[in-house]
């Protein structure tokens, strides 16, 4: 099985510093492949999916600045 990897922006997590998965910014056409999660990005720069292995990681250079 091959996994992706999603580079984000940091405009691209929420208020949180997170994403769900699945995800549109994953281009994943399957929208009811696994239930919804939310990853946590911004506490280690990336999170990986627990139920189909896609590692969203911020673009190096990005930082998030929480609220």
């Amino acid at each position: 099985m091959t996994t992706a990897t999603i580079e984000l922006l940091a405009k691209d997590l929420n208020h949180q510093g997170g994403v769900h998965c699945p995800s549109p910014l994953a281009d994943m056409k399957l929208w009811n492949s696994h239930p919804k999660v939310y990853l946590d990005v911004a506490r280690t720069g990336q999170a990986k999916c627990p139920y189909c292995g896609t590692l969203y990681k911020l673009k190096q250079g990005e930082h998030f600045q929480g609220h």
